[in-house]
């Protein structure tokens, strides 16, 4: 086999760097739609676990801003 026929054209998927806590969360189906549907609006397309911190991020902003 050449050193050509060898070579490997498809980039490896790089991961993020594992710098947080792994969560578990189970999502009933009617959430996951929820989350698709909300990663289907974002220009880039996030994966789920990316959506999720998102989603995260926007109630914890949310809540800030609620009057107490």
């Amino acid at each position: 086999m050449s050193k050509a026929s060898r070579e490997i054209t498809k980039s490896p998927k790089r991961r993020a760097e594992a710098t947080g806590e792994p969560v578990l969360v189970r999502l009933q189906p009617d959430m996951a739609k929820k989350i698709d549907d909300f990663r289907r609006q974002q220009e880039d397309l996030p994966g789920r676990p990316e959506a999720i911190r998102r989603l995260v991020e926007l109630g914890l902003k949310a809540k800030r801003q609620v009057p107490r």
